[in-house]
């Protein structure tokens, strides 16, 4: 280490990081702007940034009622792929894709995206047919991916179960090589960070209490820091879109439910990819702390509750230790729960509401992180232009009707 370098570390650690430049402004709301952003997690922050970037809009805002990150970005397993089954569905989380690995440079932050693949387990004989016409759809459309025998894994991942005398024994897995993490807060802080560059008015502490409209068209919002308003309101709130679509005056098709998870002590080094089971309700991935990350499924009661459960960390820690019966003298370290909002068929909703001027991205049940980037890519088209890109046109809101649904229930999965 330099001189220079030992020098500046005394220092910032002297100053307690107090002469540290914030990595984006807090602003006093304006009267008006051209578009407003509800929702300060990754997916509204990531459209307010593509806005700025790509749209050349810069009069922008984005409200959020508590703090940047502190939503459903900051409460998830950042498990990042895209071998989704359906055309619709594998395009968009593609592009997602691409734009996660280009993402640290795009922003010059580094958001710790880790390509360390991922593996779909299948236990059952109608598991691996599903998973080779997955992976044979995933192929067709540019996506990597293969199928693999139980030896295959056990010779990738050594401490995993593959006992065929077991519960539920692996007969194989499909496995996505450029999937993989990413780390959470630093996502929304490199996109906070890279929107509040191109101008755009980052405002915490902001709660969107109505949606104000004339002559069917929105004019703008009334929050808990006053009047804003705008002719362009996008709205990106996860669990709670439903709730200001009530607002607006319409219902969304939509069901809210708490998602659990939890992290273990940290460990030394023991897995170096991703594992998911939708038969036995869990996936693990080890963060590079050394935290053993794992959840589950949604639970099957509505709500908006950000706690675990006792019953559900134990319906998961049973199913972990049955893949890997070795993590059973690991230590819980915590737990937590965020909100998902899902849709009837595990598809996301993006797209122009009922009112003009108003645009919803949400529905994404538990595949909403690993969509981040591509999410706000095309949601950020549509706020700007007022008409979908061609990736998220097959997720508007009135396929409920036409009955034009895209059902991926299969491929999402354990909670994704």
């Amino acid at each position: 280490m330099s001189k220079y370098s030992i020098f500046s570390l005394a220092r910032n650690a002297m100053s307690y990081h107090q002469n540290w430049a914030a990595a984006w402004r807090s602003p006093e709301p304006k009267q008006k702007y051209d578009a407003i952003i509800v929702g300060g997690g990754g997916h509204g922050l990531a459209t307010a940034y593509y806005m700025a970037k790509e749209h050349g809009m810069k009069n922008i805002a984005v409200l959020e009622k508590g703090w940047i990150g502190g939503g459903n970005t900051g409460r998830n397993t950042t498990i990042v792929r895209s071998n989704y089954l359906w055309d619709e569905s594998a395009h968009l989380y593609e592009k997602s894709m691409k734009l996660w690995e280009g993402l640290s440079q795009d922003l010059n932050y580094n958001v710790m995206f880790s390509q360390r693949g991922v593996y779909n387990l299948g236990h059952t004989l109608q598991d691996m047919r599903d998973i080779q016409r997955r992976v044979n759809a995933n192929r067709l459309n540019g996506i990597d991916g293969h199928v693999v025998t139980p030896q295959e894994i056990k010779a990738a991942i050594p401490h995993i179960n593959i006992d065929q005398g077991c519960r539920y024994p692996i007969m194989g897995a499909s496995f996505q090589p450029r999937g993989g993490v990413a780390r959470h807060d630093a996502v929304a802080w490199g996109f906070a960070r890279g929107a509040d560059k191109y101008g755009v008015d980052i405002i915490q502490n902001c709660e969107v209490t109505s949606i104000l409209q004339e002559n069917g068209a929105v004019t703008g919002v009334e929050t808990s820091r006053g009047k804003i308003m705008s002719p362009k309101v996008g709205v990106v709130v996860a669990g709670h879109c439903s709730v200001l679509a009530e607002m607006a005056g319409f219902r969304m098709p939509i069901e809210s439910h708490p998602l659990q998870a939890l992290v273990s002590e940290p460990i030394k080094p023991i897995l170096d990819t991703v594992v998911m089971s939708n038969a036995v309700h869990g996936y693990v991935s080890q963060s590079d702390k050394g935290d053993l990350v794992i959840g589950a499924g949604i639970d099957s009661y509505n709500g908006y509750g950000q706690r675990g459960s006792f019953s559900g960390i134990e319906h998961t820690v049973s199913a972990i230790v049955e893949l890997f019966p070795i993590f059973s003298r690991v230590r819980m370290n915590r737990q937590w729960g965020g909100i998902v909002d899902t849709t009837p068929d595990a598809c996301p909703i993006i797209g122009n509401a009922p009112v003009k001027g108003l645009y919803f991205n949400c529905g994404w049940g538990t595949g909403g992180f690993k969509a981040t980037p591509g999410s706000g890519w095309v949601f950020a088209h549509n706020v700007a232009t007022g008409q979908p890109h061609d990736l998220n046109r097959p997720f508007a809101l009135d396929r409920f009707v036409t009955g034009h649904l895209i059902d991926e229930h299969g491929a999402a999965g354990v909670a994704h």
